[in-house]
């Protein structure tokens, strides 16, 4: 379930009006909502790493690794993309920014079950394509990547043909959307125009305490920023009644 970005950002200004501090303006918000984000979502790799230094047999090692792996399992994808042909050469493009690349599955035919795609780095397109040994197939395809991308080889593929793509994506940029009210300039909240967190949920108390920090408030008192965020949600869930 995804971070409500209104939840947040009332959170954030409730403190910054107790703390004196002025106010966050969306623009500002959306600034460093993203830098926050990104921290916490990288944290889950750097955590990762040294819970696989653990002993398998602690009985820390099972709960954390669950904890992570349900975190971390927000942002695989799995998308079912179409081969196009353009000036000779035969691509998908994935919609998601992609962290890391997982396998790459041509269904031919159109079959439910493929076979992987092997990936080659671009400096040895050439060698492969030459070598009689190595030349790429209809059955036994080749693919580079880069920035969202895949090249196939041979580009003699069927165009539209479906490829399957897991990977792990980074989180989209959260926005708080809004209108200015007219004669009054103040920021109304746009749903229809906002990208909510894509972070855990229970991320959320860190995220604001991250978000604040960033805006200049040290939160002394953690306990009170986490009531100030427990009374939005449940401001919020008594809206939605």
């Amino acid at each position: 379930m995804a971070i409500n970005i209104n939840s947040v950002y009332k959170a954030v200004l409730v403190v910054l009006q107790q703390e004196k501090r002025g106010v966050l303006t969306p623009v500002e918000f959306n600034k460093i909502a993203a830098q926050a984000q990104q921290e916490i979502y990288t944290s889950y790799f750097d955590e990762l790493n040294l819970v696989l230094r653990m002993p398998q047999t602690s009985l820390a090692y099972a709960d954390r690794m669950a904890i992570l792996d349900e975190k971390i399992q927000i942002f695989k994808r799995n998308e079912l993309k179409d081969t196009t042909l353009a000036a000779g050469v035969l691509t998908a493009t994935l919609t998601s920014l992609v962290n890391e690349l997982g396998s790459v599955i041509y269904l031919a035919g159109g079959a439910v079950a493929g076979r992987e795609v092997q990936r080659i780095q671009e400096q040895d397109v050439y060698t492969v394509n030459e070598s009689p040994l190595t030349k790429p197939t209809a059955f036994y395809p080749v693919y580079t990547y880069e920035a969202n991308v895949l090249t196939f080889y041979p580009a003699t593929l069927p165009v539209g043909a479906n490829i399957r793509v897991n990977f792990l994506a980074y989180p989209v940029d959260p926005i708080w959307g809004f209108d200015i009210q007219a004669n009054l300039g103040n920021y109304i909240y746009n749903p229809q125009n906002s990208t909510n967190f894509e972070i855990h949920q229970s991320d959320q108390p860190l995220l604001v305490d991250k978000i604040l920090g960033y805006a200049g408030v040290m939160t002394r008192d953690q306990l009170a920023l986490s009531l100030a965020t427990q009374k939005e949600q449940q401001i919020n869930a008594d809206n939605q009644k």
